[in-house]
């Protein structure tokens, strides 16, 4: 069984890689579980702070490493809080935090302009001089609720309203949400390559 280093300490989003590549014969190994540090992310994009968290896995661990970044981009805040999402309310703040400084950005505004979505990238590295990591993209289009909904999910699931299922990402089922959300989208766009990628592991 191959071994790949999950550059991210996020517990949702290691239950999420799990649900999604579980059946693929691959081991992840989150990086805490190593005693990796979490890398500084100094990209200015959703694109580069991903391939930053996976080469630095690589470099401090000598395996494949696989990295996303994710946030959600509200349009009448213009794309805030975006590649900040985890540390809107600053740095180690909770998802409750976050989710409230959310709300009292938004008070004023009304239900039709509070458009949103979630946008997420994945690089996947096979090495830290890595000349082409690959990387996958998906968007989750919905809109922000005045109030938080639903105990499922993490981060802003609970405020995050999913049209095409009249009720917040929160109360979903985890099923339902990684078949349609941002983050699944760019787990299935990674799997439709995964053969290769596996092979070139070898």
């Amino acid at each position: 069984m191959k071994q790949i280093v999950l550059a991210t300490g996020n517990a949702g989003k290691l239950r999420e890689f799990q649900q999604m590549l579980g059946a693929q014969d691959i081991e992840f190994i989150t990086q805490r579980s190593l005693g990796v540090s979490d890398a500084d992310e100094t990209g200015l994009s959703f694109v580069e702070n991903a391939i930053i968290k996976a080469r630095h896995a690589c470099q401090e661990t000598g395996l494949p490493a696989m990295a996303d970044d994710s946030g959600i981009e509200v349009d009448a805040l213009r794309g805030e809080p975006g590649i900040y999402s985890a540390r809107y309310a600053g740095v180690g703040a909770t998802d409750e935090a976050n989710n409230r400084k959310l709300l009292e950005a938004l008070k004023q505004i009304p239900e039709q302009a509070r458009t949103a979505r979630f946008q997420c990238v994945i690089v996947f590295m096979r090495h830290a001089r890595d000349p082409m990591p690959f990387i996958s993209q998906g968007t989750w289009e919905g809109r922000i609720l005045f109030e938080p909904s639903g105990d499922n999910g993490f981060g802003y699931d609970p405020l995050f309203h999913v049209p095409t299922h009249g009720c917040a990402s929160a109360q979903l089922d985890p099923s339902v949400k990684n078949s349609i959300s941002h983050r699944g989208q760019a787990l299935r766009s990674l799997l439709q390559h995964w053969t290769g990628l596996r092979e070139s592991l070898r």
